[in-house]
């Protein structure tokens, strides 16, 4: 089974992330296991085989889907030598003379590929930063740069632009060194070429704290309650004029949360930490934006979570 992404539940009656199961055709809610979709259809690459009744059962891929970003959709014919055979080979020696004018982009398709992998990101992210690559090299001003800083730009504007924005410190832990600063004047080159192409600002969406509070208390294993709990105090929170980044923000409000699920006794004191390292954000930062937090958490805590009673379990952010 494969993740398919936050949708709406119509049993839970809120956004759930659902999961695809291709054995079966199902999209099914991880929360309460209603099959909201059945007998789907796969469109992925097919397995087949035409062995004969012999028993061997090899399957063989019939071929790769046509590929829009690549010449001729992908599709081309590759010359190989039998085993064992001496001849055709001044048909294969034309052939690599004439070269793979797809060759590069292939390479970089296969580093944003295995970069997304590591950030567990889908599909759509993945053909979104191909997207933006292909645009650039259409413009032929990727000579001369570095690819691993454009491959992390590339994936760090497709995730914002699908709304799963991922922070640039997780990027960087999966761009073969590149640094912070590396990918962010990378990132500012691609709006400023992909602007002068299409004529106006390039839209790379707006990050809201919300974006991320449910990924990480996925990380630190929060039960739905709390991670409920957390979204509503975001929502609440959206209407205050709290001048704090969303990661901050996110982060601030699972350690608010987290006192009130462990009201009854004392918080561990590697919280922070366990928090900063799911959130990519030092344990000082949380610190403070827990601070600007504190003083609103009557008006943004949910009442069905927390009592008026319950806040005062809220440690002093003096303390």
């Amino acid at each position: 089974m494969n993740p398919a992404g936050d949708l709406f539940c119509t049993d839970c009656r809120s956004y759930t992330e659902l999961v695809f199961d291709h054995s079966a055709g199902d999209v099914v809610c991880s929360e309460c296991g209603l099959v909201l979709e059945s007998r789907s259809v796969d469109e992925t690459s097919e397995w087949r085989t035409f062995a004969d009744d012999s028993g061997d059962h090899d399957p063989v891929r019939v071929g790769e889907p046509a590929n829009p970003l690549l010449s001729g959709g992908g599709l081309s014919t590759v010359i190989s030598m039998p085993v064992g055979s001496r001849g055709h080979s001044s048909i294969m020696r034309l052939q690599n003379r004439g070269g793979d004018p797809d060759r590069s982009l292939l390479m970089v398709f296969k580093s944003i590929a295995n970069m997304s992998d590591r950030l567990s990101l889908v599909t759509a992210i993945k053909d979104r930063a191909k997207e933006i690559y292909k645009r650039l090299d259409d413009q032929k001003c990727t000579r001369g740069r570095n690819l691993d800083c454009l491959v992390a730009a590339c994936i760090y504007i497709a995730c914002r632009q699908e709304g799963k924005p991922r922070t640039v410190k997780e990027i960087c832990s999966v761009a073969n060194g590149a640094t912070k600063k590396e990918i962010g004047r990378a990132k500012e080159f691609i709006v400023k070429q992909l602007k002068v192409e299409m004529g106006q600002c390039m839209e790379i969406g707006t990050i809201h704290a919300g974006d991320y509070l449910r990924r990480f208390c996925f990380l630190l294993g929060m039960s739905h309650a709390e991670i409920k709990a957390g979204q509503e105090t975001v929502q609440k929170l959206e209407e205050m004029d709290i001048r704090r980044s969303p990661i901050s923000i996110a982060a601030a409000i699972i350690y608010m949360i987290s006192q009130l699920s462990n009201a009854k006794k004392p918080l561990r004191d590697s919280v922070y930490a366990d928090i900063s390292i799911a959130s990519t954000v030092a344990e000082v930062t949380v610190k403070n934006a827990y601070k600007d937090l504190y003083p609103h958490a009557s008006r943004i805590i949910p009442e069905w979570y927390a009592k008026e009673k319950d806040l005062k379990n809220l440690c002093s952010p003096k303390t």
